[in-house]
Order: C-alpha cells, then structure tokens, then sequence
C-alpha cells in the first residue's frame, strides 16, 4: 500500500488505516525503528514482558536459588526486632 508523508508541525506523519492498526495489534504506544532502510512501526512491549513466564520456568528447573550465599548484617545483629 502506497501512502504519503503528511505535515506535522516541523515533522511528518504516515495516516495508518484502522485495518492495519487491527491487523498489527497497534495499541496508542508503539515502538518505532529503522532496520535496512525500512522504518518499523511495532506494537510496544511492557519492560518486564514475559518475566513471569521465565520466572516459573526457571523453578521447574529448579533454577530459583539465590546467587550469594545470606549474611548478616550490623543492622540484622543489633537493631532488627520481630
């Protein structure tokens, strides 16, 4: 589909169609990119997106341990109260 560069301010802007919206799944915010001369226009992802799913996938594993061993601390020996 061919479209044209529209006049925003100081910028240009493509017109998406509802169905190419719909069809990409574009919400309000999406992540924009260039990749061998091609702009890309995606839908944007959560910082954290798919954490949960690797989280229970690393306990299956049994890969949920803590990396350093616990120590206490000044605070831990002297000032912590149940």
């Amino acid at each position: 589909m061919k479209t044209r560069l529209v006049r925003i301010g100081n910028s240009r802007g493509v017109r998406l169609p509802k169905s190419i919206i719909a069809q990409a799944g574009l919400t309000e915010e999406v992540e924009l990119g260039v990749r061998d001369g091609a702009v890309i226009i995606a839908r944007a992802t959560s910082a954290r997106s798919g954490w949960a799913e690797a989280a229970r996938q690393m306990r299956r594993r049994g890969e949920d341990r803590m990396l350093d061993a616990p120590f206490s601390t000044r605070f831990d020996e002297k000032e912590w109260r149940w």
